[in-house]
């Protein structure tokens, strides 16, 4: 969706200045950055209209913990199967989480909702860690594969027969999104063989980067259905009686703020080097245009 444009300047190049990886590198170890200027208010206002769009969706905004215990992990599926990707504090038995669908997800262990509570809908906003092992190359330049970022994320909680229309929901948010950022995108159906330990079904939104002259991940979304509830153990009460049953649950970015940037940057380049920033964004706080380093 969008016209792909030519090949470009990168995000390192049209930023110079305003991302400062020598220094988060110096402090944080390699794939550490600090962000700067008016990079700061780019982030606030797309987190702001990540929240403020989706809670014209129904979604309730959400800052949850980001260190679990372990259950929380397991509940969700991302241990044992992603344990090499995890950051551990061994001493205090927590878990950094890689993002908040892992606490969201928990919210509601051990309970039963009534079936009219649902659909329960979270916007999640917090930083995610992840450890990145075996990550090399031109994949890890600038921001695209860091080990800290900020992410909005919707996770839902809904009756077994709605699963199916709200994945597709999930998945229409998330091109709305990028429609309104002006960002070229294609959606793209993961294969089973690719599908995490959770996922029966999930969807990427792949970005076009000039910079990199491809498209690349920026969204997914996914439905887990019974998976994660069973192991959380969240089920709701029908209304018509009977016994309690699980509900099912579905997980979709709607920002992720260190590659929404890249892809802002690329996408919105200007032949001096500037890079002019979507109008619902300038709405929201975020600059009109931020110029190059020679004019700044």
């Amino acid at each position: 969706v969008g016209e792909p444009g030519a090949s470009g300047r990168d995000h390192l190049e049209l930023l110079e200045g305003l991302i400062d990886l020598e220094a988060g590198a110096r402090v944080a170890g390699s794939r550490f950055a600090y962000l700067k200027g008016p990079l700061v208010m780019l982030e606030l206002a797309l987190v702001r209209w990540a929240l403020e769009t989706l809670a014209e969706k129904g979604f309730e905004a959400v800052v949850p913990p980001v260190l679990v215990r372990e259950e929380a992990l397991m509940g969700t599926g991302f241990l044992p199967d992603t344990e090499q990707q995890i950051n551990r504090l061994p001493e205090d038995d927590l878990y950094l989480v890689g993002t908040s669908e892992v606490p969201l997800a928990s919210l509601h262990a051990g309970q039963i909702l009534t079936e009219d509570e649902l659909p329960v809908r979270y916007a999640g906003f917090s930083p995610c860690f992840r450890r990145e092992a075996g990550a090399a190359g031109k994949e890890t330049r600038g921001l695209f594969r860091v080990h800290q970022f900020d992410k909005v994320e919707m996770f839902t909680f809904v009756a077994a027969e709605h699963s199916l229309e709200e994945h597709e929901r999930l998945l229409a948010i998330e091109e709305e999104l990028m429609q309104a950022l002006e960002l070229p995108y294609r959606v793209v159906n993961i294969a089973v063989d690719d599908l995490g330990a959770s996922a029966a079904k999930k969807y990427d939104i792949e970005v076009w980067l000039p910079g990199q002259e491809r498209y690349r991940e920026l969204t997914s979304c996914s439905n887990t259905t019974d998976f994660q509830a069973r192991r959380l153990d969240v089920s709701y009460r029908p209304d018509g009686g009977g016994g309690p049953r699980h509900v099912h649950t579905l997980n979709g970015t709607a920002v992720a703020v260190g590659r929404t940037i890249i892809a802002l940057a690329e996408n919105g380049q200007q032949a001096d080097g500037s890079v002019v920033l979507p109008e619902a964004l300038v709405a929201c706080g975020a600059p009109a245009r931020i110029e190059p380093a020679s004019m700044r």
